[in-house]
């Protein structure tokens, strides 16, 4: 079965899954989740993207984000390349650690906010890492801590998930830790992990009776946690970028095309574009190729890894190197 695109735009609500390969620990000591904190906390400034919650369990992780200008799936490549590498050095080993692709939900603020802030910062509970509310508010691993007071992470924004719960801190803080205990007995939120309006219905027949009831078309999207009209909104938009790139392939954009507007624009010769080298004309053609190809095609970073006989994690560098060169040069695909 083919994979579903990536959903994604500046101030978006994402509530990110990443887990462990065959569920291996990807955390094996307090270092692996220190390290991943560290290089979690510099690109959320990094990127401009804004974290409310989190937690990190043995197997896997959890992650409510708010996209920046920079897009979820370049904060991720960058953090999960970037901690796979120093996991491999540290343990000695090599390979994938992770299970597949993260998960991304793209989440509707006004119903779910408060629901996965709790919902995320209840993950250690339920694992069974620690043993109640009173001890979650002193583990490290979570952002729950940060908003009680226990802790403090610079770069968790807490005043805006407080604001939730009231105006005044000390107000916000016992309105928010009630609300987390009122959670615990919840037990697992299925709908809270994906599933669009499925999910928020509790399944098909609650959405054909929705159906029978409002006479209307109902959207649903594993992708999206919201109602019809959100998931609409978000497909409708994600749609236009799909478009874009079909409609340069119908065009005959592919790579080899690709490559001729490399070497044009940066007025050397298209064999050049693809020769290995440090120069600086080598690197750059090499670096606008692979942002024109992914970006611009959507051609996936493992397809142009082997052609270009580039380590995966090379290629995502060089993507968001050519970004920076396309921007400044205000180099373009198509004139």
């Amino acid at each position: 079965m083919p994979r579903t695109a990536r959903l994604d735009a500046p101030g978006v609500l994402h509530h990110v899954m990443i887990r462990g390969i065959e569920r291996r620990k990807i955390f094996r000591n307090d270092k692996d989740r220190e390290d991943f904190i560290e290089r979690l906390g510099i690109l959320c400034a990094a990127t401009q993207t804004t974290c409310y919650a989190w937690a990190l369990m043995s197997d896997h992780a959890h992650f409510l984000f708010r996209t920046g200008t920079t897009s979820l799936s370049k904060l991720m490549r960058r953090l999960l390349t970037g901690y796979v590498i120093g996991f491999n050095r540290r343990h000695k080993r090599s390979g994938q650690l992770f299970q597949n692709r993260y998960k991304s939900i793209i989440c509707q603020e006004d119903a779910f906010f408060k629901e996965l802030v709790r919902y995320i910062h209840l993950n250690p509970v339920r694992a069974g890492i620690i043993d109640d509310l009173e001890e979650l508010k002193n583990y490290d691993y979570c952002g729950h801590g940060a908003l009680i007071g226990t802790k403090k992470n610079e770069w968790q924004d807490t005043d805006y998930v407080l604001a939730y719960f009231g105006k005044r801190k000390t107000q916000a803080r016992k309105g928010y830790e009630s609300y987390v205990d009122e959670g615990l007995q919840q037990g697992r939120r299925r709908e809270l992990t994906g599933g669009g309006l499925i999910r928020s219905l509790a399944g098909w027949t609650e959405v054909k009776k929705e159906r029978l009831k409002m006479r209307n078309h109902v959207m649903s999207d594993e992708r999206i946690l919201g109602d019809s009209d959100f998931v609409d909104l978000i497909i409708s938009q994600s749609e236009e970028q799909f478009e874009r790139k079909h409609k340069l392939k119908r065009q005959g954009y592919n790579l080899d095309r690709i490559i001729e507007r490399v070497a044009e624009v940066l007025n050397i010769c298209n064999d050049e574009v693809l020769s290995k080298g440090r120069q600086n004309r080598k690197v750059k053609a090499r670096s606008l190729l692979c942002f024109w190809a992914a970006r611009e095609l959507g051609m996936s970073l493992t397809a142009l890894a082997g052609i270009l006989g580039m380590s995966i994690a090379g290629v995502g560098f060089a993507v968001e190197r050519g970004e920076i060169i396309a921007k400044y040069g205000n180099l373009k695909l198509i004139n």
